[in-house]
């Protein structure tokens, strides 16, 4: 199957998977399947017995994306995959596996899914979202709290200590590789039009 694969990048908080939504709005999604990055996250027990507070979730060390571009291709040659699960509380993989089947559009979404070269080089278009700083840092606070079970201090240590570096040294940098920047994310309906209608005609492209 030649499909077609976007990258949707951004930094944490900046919408990502709301711009994936908008853009999903406008295509026929029994044609698209979508990929988290997240979900390659590495089971606890491969940090060497750290314990959670102490690992850089941040750093691209800490996702599995071997496994990633690997299911990548598979889906490209036509094959399934079984994307892993990941448990955010427990910070663990989880037993159960998706059954992903390929699709005509592969979709990823990710933070640093643009700092590895052997993963980005697999896709087709790539989609950087630049939301400001602050309204990054409180999407992320509400996140991590109404979802994830955690308190304002320990999100605040974390943003500090490893989000807000490694988005200067890995994320930010990585805009540079970015075929499309969108300001501003989902509220940006002029920009989602425009990546939604070359999204279309590539995959014309490719299918006729």
């Amino acid at each position: 199957m030649n499909s077609l694969v976007i990258g949707v990048s951004g930094g944490s908080g900046s919408g990502k998977t709301s711009v994936t939504n908008r853009i999903l709005d406008h295509l026929d999604r029994n044609r698209v399947v979508v990929i988290q990055h997240d979900s390659y996250y590495k089971d606890l027990s491969q940090h060497a017995g750290l314990p959670p507070d102490k690992i850089n979730f941040d750093h691209p060390d800490s996702l599995e994306t071997n496994l990633l571009v690997q299911h990548l291709q598979q889906l490209r040659d036509g094959r399934s995959v079984d994307q892993p699960l990941y448990n955010f509380t427990t910070h663990r993989r989880m037993k159960e596996t998706i059954l992903t089947e390929p699709k005509e559009i592969i979709i990823v979404d990710g933070i640093l899914i643009f700092v590895e070269k052997a993963l980005r080089q697999l896709m087709d278009i790539r989609i950087y979202v630049d939301t400001d700083d602050d309204e990054r840092l409180i999407r992320r606070i509400r996140r991590d709290m109404l979802e994830r079970g955690r308190s304002v201090d320990s999100v605040m240590n974390q943003y500090l200590n490893t989000v807000k570096p490694m988005h200067l040294e890995f994320v930010e940098p990585s805009k540079h590789w970015a075929d499309i920047i969108i300001p501003r994310g989902a509220e940006n309906s002029v920009a989602i039009d425009m990546v939604v209608t070359k999204i279309k005609s590539m995959l014309r492209d490719k299918i006729g």
